[in-house]
């Protein structure tokens, strides 16, 4: 995908999957929705399409700074519910700053090729593993959660886990709720 975008996300949606604008219109609707939900702002649209490679690539020289998480939640705030442009170099350093990188290194990094092998490696790694849309959940590398899902999916997915790899029964402890999961004592013996 280029850096600039001429569609919004309602042609870009339609034209990726075939399906009509308000097919994609009530389909961003529901996770608008869903967000919203979830105590998320989502303001789909004005949102600003752009590639995001360089976005990915400051994330993974925030991840060297211990501060990947910060720099993630950023650029997704950015993104969906400030609709500024994460595929501008400009937008990148000033969100990159926000978090305490430091601006140089970061235009410096956006300037070269660095960080480009370590992004490419988790594209691969999603093609690997056949992932092909966002959101994707992947538990224990063999238990997916594909897409934009309510709560009791995620609830029932952790039960099931927990029973098939931990050989632990969900009535045995575990507590589930909106807020997440209350998980039993670890078997210290199985992790040995």
């Amino acid at each position: 995908m280029e850096r600039n975008v001429d569609q919004n996300i309602y042609e870009k949606l339609s034209a990726k999957y075939g399906m009509s604008i308000s097919q994609a219109k009530a389909s961003v609707d529901n996770m608008v929705q869903m967000a919203k939900d979830a105590g998320l702002d989502f303001h789909m649209d004005t949102l600003v399409l752009t590639n995001t490679f360089d976005a990915h690539r400051v994330t993974m020289l925030a991840k060297t700074k211990g501060l990947m998480k910060e720099m993630t939640e950023s650029l997704l705030k950015a993104h969906f519910t400030d609709s500024k442009h994460i595929g501008d170099w400009e937008t990148l350093v000033e969100l990159a700053e926000e978090v305490g990188l430091d601006p140089k290194e970061v235009n410096d990094m956006l300037l070269s090729d660095n960080m480009s092998k370590e992004v490419l490696a988790d594209k691969e790694e999603a093609a690997r593993l056949r992932i092909n849309s966002v959101p994707f959940f992947l538990v224990n590398k063999k238990y997916a959660v594909t897409g934009a899902q309510a709560t009791d999916v995620f609830v029932e997915t952790i039960k099931k886990i927990m029973e098939e790899d931990n050989d632990v029964s969900t009535t045995n402890g575990m507590d589930c709720n909106d807020e997440g999961c209350d998980l039993p004592p670890i078997n210290r013996k199985r992790l040995l």
